[in-house]
């Protein structure tokens, strides 16, 4: 569903403390070889009910969602790729990530859900490969709770 893109993108909008973000076009990306890799994580309750029920995400306070896509830099179409990682809190905890793909048209989007806590600051560490590479992503980003 576009719907899904749309909302991420707007929820860029409302992320904060994010680092290694070029911000042209309005989106969170960084270059990494030759991907263009965006990236967003936000609450699920920012979510509608209807689009989080029809891809799996648990709409609550305490879940995020963290949405990677993958472009060719030159001709901006969307890379299939392998993407594992994790996500880990000031304390030391580290959560392994678990990504889905969802193909919609010619776009293709990974997500995956993370738990948190109020003000909980996440390092994210994320390995994607595809056409024999791989490139690291590296991210941070502090949730609130509603």
């Amino acid at each position: 569903m576009k719907t899904l893109l749309t909302l991420c993108l707007a929820c860029c909008a409302l992320s904060t403390t994010t680092v290694f973000a070029n911000t042209e076009q309005g989106g969170q990306y960084k270059e990494l070889g030759t991907w263009q890799v965006h990236y967003i994580a936000f609450p699920s309750t920012v979510l509608q009910p209807k689009i989080a029920q029809h891809y799996g995400i648990e709409r609550s306070n305490y879940n995020a969602v963290i949405n990677i896509s993958v472009l060719d830099k030159k001709s901006k179409a969307a890379q299939k790729v392998s993407l594992s990682g994790t996500a880990k809190n000031l304390l030391g905890h580290t959560e392994q990530l678990s990504f889905k793909e969802i193909v919609d048209g010619e776009a293709i989007y990974y997500i995956a859900e993370l738990g948190y806590s109020n003000e909980e600051l996440y390092r994210f560490n994320l390995d994607i490969k595809g056409q024999n590479k791989t490139e690291v992503l590296k991210f941070q980003q502090k949730f609130y709770v509603d």
